[in-house]
């Protein structure tokens, strides 16, 4: 049996291949979402509103690195302002890799009890959305300040395991966002010290505020 099983997965005008994702780790999924219904109810509200709310963190996060970062270099300053961009680009490509595979839901395909309500079919699981923007926002931060950084990657890591949780995502749903993100978010945040010069040229400008403090 090959790591990433393929089956013939009917959609009305249009045969595909799809990714067999209940052969790659469905029975981790089942342990999971299984032991998801035998938690304390607060620990499952808890985990079900990091999941689904959680990404606002990132956004917060992000506002504060620009904030912090704009009294200081101006490679910095560029990298924090590059971070949101950054961010939609790895969403773009996990979205895009998602419409490629065509994984159904773990709740479509195992047809198990889960917290969240199971997405329709044709929205694809393969990779996780929201693995892979927090990845791609935690690389970021990451290298525009480690100490937002420090609070990003754990963040990153608790939403990947909470779209398990949830029954959203397969485990290797969630892997594959956070390493699409990460490969993402760290190169093209670096890449975007190359801005520094523009960045300096904006201080002397009516956007200083945008770009330096004071």
């Amino acid at each position: 049996m090959s790591l990433f099983p393929l089956a013939a997965l009917a959609v009305p005008g249009r045969p595909a291949l799809a990714l067999d994702g209940a052969a790659v780790d469905g029975d981790l999924y089942t342990s999971v979402t299984g032991l998801a219904q035998r938690a304390p109810g607060w620990l499952d509200s808890a985990v079900s509103g990091w999941s689904t709310y959680g990404l606002g963190l990132f956004g917060v996060l992000m506002l504060a690195a620009w904030w912090r970062a704009r009294p200081g270099a101006a490679a910095r300053t560029a990298m924090a302002m590059a971070a949101p961009l950054v961010v939609l680009l790895a969403f773009l490509l996990d979205t895009g890799l998602k419409s490629v595979v065509r994984e159904q839901r773990p709740c479509q395909t195992l047809r198990t009890l889960t917290l969240e309500a199971c997405p329709p079919l044709g929205d694809w699981s393969f990779p996780s959305n929201h693995a892979a923007i927090a990845a791609a926002a935690a690389a970021a931060l990451w290298a525009v300040d480690r100490r937002l950084g420090a609070i990003a990657v754990p963040a990153a890591l608790l939403m990947a395991f909470s779209r398990v949780w949830v029954g959203a995502h397969y485990p290797h749903d969630v892997l594959l966002g956070l390493l699409v993100g990460a490969a993402v978010g760290w190169p093209l945040t670096r890449l975007a010290r190359r801005a520094a010069p523009l960045v300096e040229r904006l201080r002397g400008t009516a956007l200083r505020p945008l770009v330096a403090a004071g």
